[in-house]
């Protein structure tokens, strides 16, 4: 990779963007953006580290060179380019950008969270658009606490988790990559949060983060409050009011899917899942924090405590839960449908998995599930882009998804 002039395209407009584009921007790399909301981005980005209390430790500053909601603008001159946005959005962004890349030039492309398969996006544009030269990166989970203070213009960050992690496609640019990005936007400003190589991609979509965090949060206001409101003022907190019932149920799912990591283990003895993790050894690892329940995870933060759970407004003047948030787009059809599937072909009974499934789909009046299996063919699944389920991809065996 050469650093004179790298150019990286940041997609997407979410808080890992207000982070990425000050600190690539202050390492002396070009920085443009693609987002739908050109008019409210700045050319001046600052970024914010600060303390719990909210005293500013340090101040980042960036400048973006093209702001542009068109493709063709930002995409064919970048180096490296980062998606930063819901899950469920990565695929159509990649399919629109993928006429513009130049199948004859070297370009990593990658997103700051690794759920949900990321290398089958990528091979997907790979296979359709003739990219052979795409180098596919990913983070595990965000590197950063990060919020946004002012849209387009301040991000706010509390600081880096000690440990990262990363997958790449080829495996041995995994160096290149880790020294002039990923050391970028964390280790060179905050001392701390080197990135340790995955062995492969699927051990990010099977280490469980937020695809049970959400469903299982939900769940649990859904159960104990009737997912139902009658005053804003009443919604509970997501985190810094969880409760044992909605950890209750995140265990349950978490259960569900160490029965997959533990039988793909057993399948594929020769490779090598190391960070293939539980949700508390993964929270525990990447932050060196010593054990603590599920339940402390959430209670402990000091960072969480003003996310309120998503709701709307009803034609009632109530307020409910948000079944068009993406903690349901994201965490159901790219998350929980993903494990289903793998564990139908693993033979596996998942049936806490099953459970929110045919929960959420009743609230989002979908065809999930049916008959204890995956409706492959409902257009609640089908229709282009909304699920991320392997079969999708053309892919028919858990061999075909093995990195």
């Amino acid at each position: 990779m050469n650093t004179e002039n790298l150019t990286i395209t940041i997609i997407g407009g979410g808080s890992s963007a207000h982070t990425l584009i000050p600190l690539l921007s202050s390492s002396k790399y070009i920085v443009n953006l693609l987002t739908s909301k050109p008019d409210l981005w700045s050319k001046k980005i600052e970024l914010q580290y600060q303390a719990v209390n909210g005293d500013v430790i340090e101040r980042f500053h960036g400048e973006l060179n093209k702001i542009s909601s068109e493709p063709e603008d930002v995409i064919n001159e970048a180096d490296v380019i980062f998606l930063c946005m819901p899950v469920s959005q990565y695929r159509n962004a990649l399919h629109r950008i993928a006429p513009h890349l130049n199948p004859d030039k070297e370009v990593y492309v990658g997103t700051v969270y690794g759920q949900a398969g990321f290398n089958w996006m990528v091979d997907e544009i790979k296979r359709t658009f003739d990219l052979d030269k795409i180098i596919t990166f990913s983070f595990g989970l965000i590197p950063w606490i990060c919020r946004i203070l002012e849209y387009g213009k301040i991000g706010i960050t509390y600081g880096v988790k000690p440990i990262n992690i990363a997958a790449v496609e080829p495996k041995a640019y995994f160096e290149a990559l880790n020294r002039n990005i990923f050391e970028k936007v964390c280790l060179d400003w905050f001392g701390m949060g080197a990135f340790r190589q995955a062995d492969n991609f699927l051990s990010l979509t099977f280490s469980v983060d937020n695809q049970i965090i959400h469903p299982s949060r939900c769940y649990g206001l859904f159960v104990r409050y009737g997912g139902e409101w009658d005053k804003l003022e009443d919604i509970p907190f997501f985190y810094k009011d969880f409760d044992q019932l909605s950890a209750d149920i995140l265990i349950k799912l978490d259960a569900d899917y160490s029965k997959i990591r533990e039988r793909i283990r057993e399948k594929y003895p020769d490779k090598k899942f190391t960070w293939m993790l539980d949700y508390l050894t993964l929270d525990r690892t990447t932050n060196e924090t010593e054990e603590y329940s599920v339940l402390e995870s959430f209670l402990l933060s000091k960072t969480l405590g003003a996310i309120k759970a998503p709701t709307v407004k009803t034609k009632m003047g109530k307020w409910k839960i948000d079944t068009d948030h993406r903690f349901f787009t994201d965490d159901i059809h790219y998350g929980l449908c993903i494990a289903k599937w793998a564990a139908d072909r693993l033979a596996l009974d998942v049936p806490a998995i099953d459970e929110i499934i045919i929960w959420a789909q009743k609230l989002r009046q979908e065809t999930l599930i049916e008959g204890g299996e995956l409706k492959l063919d409902s257009v609640d699944l089908s229709q282009k882009f909304k699920s991320g389920i392997p079969y999708f991809y053309g892919y028919q065996t858990i061999d075909d998804i093995v990195d």
